[in-house]
């Protein structure tokens, strides 16, 4: 029995997000898989992909200063996401993604567990919201 997903959807991704314009295909495919894996575990067993608008936040927490351009994180992750949390990229209506280095980052009214634990715990390391409320946040 498919189960459908329960958003928003959190998870954690250890480690450095691997660019678009990384060389070597095999090490953004690998980056891509350890994405699915992480989402895998915010994740109901035999839930299928929404097929409804969604938006998706990241948040990456670098152990120095990040190396390279932060847009360039943003393909391999939604391409990881696409047919595993929602059924096709053309369903992200809304991106937010910002880098936070160390001494940069600000505090947080209320974070959720999983972003406190992104904010707190072992760097680097990407914080990954998936929602349904394409405009959450917005009004």
């Amino acid at each position: 029995m498919s189960v459908e997903i329960e958003f928003p959807l959190e998870f954690i991704v250890p480690g450095t997000p691997v660019s678009l314009q990384a060389k070597r295909a095999a090490s953004r495919d690998a980056w891509k898989e350890r994405v699915k894996q992480a989402s895998a575990v915010a994740l109901p067993e035999n839930h299928f992909s929404t097929f409804g608008p969604v938006s998706v936040t990241m948040f990456y927490f670098p152990n120095t200063t990040m190396q390279g351009d932060l847009d360039n994180i943003v393909k391999p992750v939604l391409d990881a996401l696409c047919s595993h949390v929602y059924h096709d990229d053309h369903q992200v209506e809304r991106i937010w993604v910002q880098k936070f280095e160390p001494e940069k980052v600000f505090p947080f009214s209320n974070p959720s567990q999983r972003l406190a634990a992104a904010i707190e715990g072992p760097k680097p390391v990407l914080f990954i919201r998936v929602t349904d409320d394409p405009t959450e946040g917005l009004t």
